[in-house]
């Protein structure tokens, strides 16, 4: 069987075998065979042989009632992950002023994975109604401020993959194109509902030594308080800490 070509058996193999992990969440903490193979379509012989390899190697644990549950061995990789994620002092008293400038929202921290933008780190804001997602939780890379600003660092090629898959028909890739340009030069952007009806956010770019946008740091919060008015009303604090978030050079992680 071959395992090193791409698109083969054995990356096929590797990839259903995540995207089995991916199954389990903060709702979903434990699923059964069934419920796998429901949930992905896969012959009941293919997630039973996927089960038994994750089981194997720690990433998956049967419990006594018989359902599924992650395995112990993930424990050595989140804390592996905490550590190379887990934000300097410096950088969680950023993210903590910046919610206090702007009168509370959340602010967070993004990074792009693939076709993803995923938040490594938060801080929840004060506002009784506000917006809150989870440390780790992948969205779409095209949809909302701070993906705008990820893919102002990527190639047209990217670009095209992106829009793709938002799955919007081919005119939306030009109107994708044109926020990203936007976000490029101003050096912000803003998005209304992109994501979730009703949520907005701003964003800037977080960027390395050679001015590369290695990640997005942003504000998110009700449309209601995402006004024209209030948007540019945080644009100091948000390019402060934009400058400040990459003046440390923390994404990524040490050795």
């Amino acid at each position: 069987m071959p395992t090193g070509a791409e698109g083969g058996e054995g990356v096929r193999s590797v990839v259903r075998a995540l995207e089995l992990l991916a199954l389990f969440d903060g709702t979903h903490r434990s699923r059964s065979v069934r419920e796998l193979t429901d949930a992905t379509g896969l012959p009941k012989s293919t997630v039973v042989r996927l089960v038994t390899t994750l089981e194997q190697n720690g990433l998956l644990w049967t419990s006594t009632n018989g359902r599924l549950t992650p395995g112990a061995g993930l424990l050595r990789w989140a804390q592996l992950a905490h550590d190379a994620w887990q934000l300097p002092p410096e950088a969680v008293e950023c993210l903590r002023a910046l919610s206090s400038e702007s009168g509370g929202e959340s602010s967070r921290i993004y990074v792009r994975q693939g076709l993803s933008r995923l938040c490594v780190a938060q801080h929840e804001g004060t506002q009784q109604l506000r917006h809150v997602v989870r440390i780790g939780e992948a969205m779409p890379l095209w949809a909302g401020a701070s993906g705008h600003v990820l893919l102002a660092g990527c190639s047209a090629k990217e670009l095209h993959r992106a829009a793709m898959a938002a799955a919007r028909g081919p005119e939306f890739e030009s109107a994708l194109a044109e926020r990203v340009d936007r976000a490029a030069a101003q050096d912000w952007a803003v998005s209304h509902g992109e994501r979730e009806h009703g949520v907005s956010a701003v964003a800037a770019p977080i960027t390395d030594p050679d001015g590369r946008i290695v990640a997005a740091v942003g504000l998110g919060g009700p449309t209601s308080r995402f006004t024209a008015e209030n948007v540019a009303a945080f644009l100091p604090a948000l390019s402060r800490a934009a400058t400040r978030l990459s003046e440390l050079r923390f994404i990524g992680g040490g050795s």
